[in-house]
């Protein structure tokens, strides 16, 4: 997911994005731990792109 792609959101799809990523990141990394995750490197990206969605909704809350 890019960041261009995220600006074109509104305030209220980011916060719903960062919810579902949020819920993602949690099922992934329960899964990691189960030994049931083979893409461990989903945990990294998730995490980045829950940072990108924050990031995005902050400079939103600044500037507006």
């Amino acid at each position: 997911m890019k960041a261009a792609e995220l600006r074109e959101n509104t305030i209220e799809e980011l916060e719903q994005r960062e919810r579902d990523l949020t819920r993602e990141l949690w099922k992934t990394q329960m899964d990691n731990h189960t030994n049931q995750l083979d893409d461990t490197a989903k945990i990294r990206r998730l995490r980045r792109d829950i940072a990108r969605v924050k990031t995005i909704l902050v400079q939103r809350r600044v500037e507006g």
